[in-house]
């Protein structure tokens, strides 16, 4: 996997945390620290269970309905 997919990746997981983030919390300074910290968001998510039972493909078309 060369640079180039992997920053498309990169870009791709940390807009996807911020879907999940605005989901669950509709607050602009956690959106803003989901930003800056999106990796850990995205495991402490994960760890959490709000991406169980299939949240992880609900989150996103809620946003394209």
């Amino acid at each position: 996997m060369d640079k180039r997919d992997s920053s498309i990746l990169y870009l791709v997981l940390g807009i996807y945390s911020l879907m999940v983030s605005w989901y669950y919390n509709h607050n602009f300074i956690v959106l803003i620290l989901t930003y800056i910290f999106w990796p850990v968001y995205l495991i402490y998510e994960l760890l959490v269970g709000h991406l169980a039972h299939g949240m992880w493909r609900i989150i996103p078309m809620s946003y394209f309905k």
